[in-house]
């Protein structure tokens, strides 16, 4: 009776350390929340979007319990290797300078970057078009990046950064842009909205092969890997369609 009652106190024991062990198995995706589709909150204040409903899948194959943390875009590679959260899934492009503060997984969606400007407005995108135009664009982006490199750092023509893209678009409809460069899907949503109705795409996109990844703290090759082996299930069995769906009526892989 007595080695009978030690195996049930063993046996307890064992489940209370398992369960421990589950509870703290929890991990923290960091999400900047202002840019849509990809991220953003709702009217209750809770962060949405393609990105958060990937993370959330992921986190559902690697049996691990997320929750999402904020930040400002300036700051968000600070914010992931200041330890804020544990990985970065924010619609972020790989890019060699961000390889050198981050890992990035592989790609979870192909990206392009193109302009949008009014309808009524001949808008052409060739370098020596944009001479004397005001541009806006989110800092810190491809799309900054393609604007500085084809005359904007020349001064050939004004870029205005802003912190979100929100604030572009309200320049953009105010009259105070001629255009914005911005990630093509990003102003896809938004040409569908009540404001951008009078907008379009002008040309063809500047660049194709924009790949997006998740980026985690250098040498974290533990999660990195868990992260890509649940990125090729939710492919695999349908899930990442059913969420690309949601989005979008074509695929953005």
């Amino acid at each position: 009776m007595q080695t009978y009652k030690k195996f049930l106190l063993a046996a307890a024991a064992t489940l209370v350390f398992s369960a421990n062990a589950m509870a703290a198995e929890k991990l923290k995706m960091g999400i900047e929340a202002a840019y849509p589709p990809f991220n953003n909150k709702d009217a209750s204040g809770q962060v949405v979007g393609f990105d958060k409903d990937i993370g959330d899948a992921l986190c559902a194959k690697m049996k691990v319990e997320c929750e999402v943390v904020t930040s400002d875009w300036d700051g968000i590679i600070p914010a992931l290797n200041a330890k804020k959260f544990d990985f970065l899934i924010s619609s972020l492009s790989i890019t060699d300078e961000r390889k050198q503060a981050v890992d990035f997984t592989d790609p979870y969606y192909s990206n392009k970057q193109q302009f949008i400007a009014p309808k009524n407005v001949d808008f052409k995108t060739d370098r020596a078009s944009l001479k004397g135009k005001t541009i806006g664009t989110q800092r810190a982006t491809q799309a900054a990046t393609w604007l500085d490199d084809n005359g904007g750092m020349d001064g050939e023509f004004k870029v205005n950064l802003y912190d979100g893209q929100e604030n572009a678009y309200l320049d953009l409809t105010s009259g105070r842009l001629d255009a914005i460069l911005a990630d093509k899907y990003a102003n896809y949503d938004w040409l569908k909205s009540d404001a951008g109705k009078n907008f379009e795409f002008k040309g063809e996109p500047v660049n194709e092969s924009d790949k997006v990844g998740i980026a985690v703290r250098k040498g974290d090759d533990e999660l990195r890997n868990k992260l890509n082996a649940a990125l090729k299930e939710i492919v695999a069995d349908g899930t990442y369609k059913k969420i690309n769906d949601k989005y979008f009526p074509f695929s953005i892989y």
